[in-house]
């Protein structure tokens, strides 16, 4: 009975290690008819993720190799040197200070460790040195708890949470070359599908690049523990045509434009501590701690892409933030329903 127990664990064994090797296989089939994840890495659309995907795949099939061969020779070793059925229980002969060995399990791992060492430092100095062409775009992104800030110092545009770049054509690429900054605590600049996470650090202004080869929106999301809504401190990159990215920038840059019927509202705006963090281009409203408002309507979401962004989630944020993103730093204003509606009505036209 011993025996054939034992027999048995070999083929659990080699159930296991399919498994196990299916599970990479899986993760990388894209089904027909279903849609890609959002953040999928093996789903590349600039130079850099595409960089990034290939040493993870060179990866991937070196730790193969190894798990490959180290289970197999586990599997030999349990096939052939078992406890046989008449083992007389002596113990086997001992070997000590074999060269052949010390030097093979020695020399190999430090082979191992240098190539894939090597093949890192490639990529990395391939991604940090690239140049920048005449017609890049420069953004600034600046890291807040809980939201993104976005410059764009020669098209003289400020937005939040939703950064918009052009489309890079092979012909005449536009990359997108960011500035990252961060405003208070350590974050983490990650979109997968366009490069590779970066770090936001106070006082320490770093760097990255990506040129999407194809429009869409891209999801990404702060990579760095940075406080209690770190998880919801989201990321979207537009990847617009060259023609709508123009658009959006000439948008961008007019003033906000408000009708007499919403004057109530914009009056309780102005008059409170809103203009303390929000800035609205053409008004009294300067602030600068929290996001700029002048373009809000454009925006698709609000609260760092944790909402929708609709008249409803805008007036219940202005009551209570916490209903939408518990510890955020957006203090309650404590409005009344008339002067919520009326707020709500005005912020609406900022388009």
């Amino acid at each position: 009975m011993r025996t054939t127990g034992f027999s048995n664990r070999p083929a659990r064994l080699a159930v296991a290690a399919l498994v196990l090797l299916c599970v990479p296989v899986a993760a990388l089939a894209d089904p027909a008819g279903s849609p890609l994840s959002p953040t999928n890495i093996f789903a590349p659309v600039s130079t850099p993720a595409h960089s990034i995907m290939g040493l993870s795949l060179f990866v991937l099939a070196v730790t193969a190799g190894i798990f490959a061969i180290v289970f197999s020779l586990l599997v030999y070793c349990v096939l052939k040197f078992g406890k046989p059925a008449d083992d007389d229980g002596r113990e086997p002969p001992q070997v000590y200070g074999s060269n052949q060995v010390e030097l093979a399990w020695t020399v190999i791992p430090v082979l191992i460790v240098v190539v894939l060492f090597l093949a890192t430092a490639r990529v990395l100095v391939g991604i940090q040195t690239a140049a920048q062409p005449r017609n890049a775009i420069q953004v600034i992104a600046i890291g807040h708890q809980f939201w993104w800030e976005y410059r764009y110092p020669g098209l003289k545009v400020v937005t939040a949470n939703e950064l918009h770049v052009p489309v890079s054509d092979a012909a005449d690429p536009s990359p997108t070359f960011i500035t990252l900054l961060s405003a208070d605590t350590d974050h983490s600049f990650w979109v997968p599908r366009l490069g590779g996470k970066t770090d936001l650090i106070p006082n320490h202004p770093n760097s990255m690049w990506f040129d999407p080869q194809q429009t869409g929106l891209y999801l990404g999301q702060c990579a760095q523990y940075c406080g209690t809504q770190h998880a919801k401190m989201l990321l979207r990159v537009y990847v617009q045509s060259r023609q709508d990215f123009d658009n959006w920038v000439t948008t961008q840059t007019q003033p906000a434009r408000a009708s007499a019927s919403v004057s109530e509202g914009q009056h309780i705006f102005e008059t409170t501590a809103c203009i303390n963090c929000h800035a609205v281009t053409g008004t009294v409203a300067n602030g600068r701690f929290g996001p700029d408002l002048t373009h809000l309507m454009s925006r698709e979401t609000i609260a760092s892409g944790v909402a929708p962004n609709t008249p409803e989630n805008l007036r219940l944020w202005i009551k209570n933030s916490d209903a939408i993103k518990p510890g955020s730093k957006m203090p309650a204003m404590g409005l009344s329903d008339h002067q919520l509606d009326a707020v709500t009505a005005y912020l609406t036209t900022l388009h």
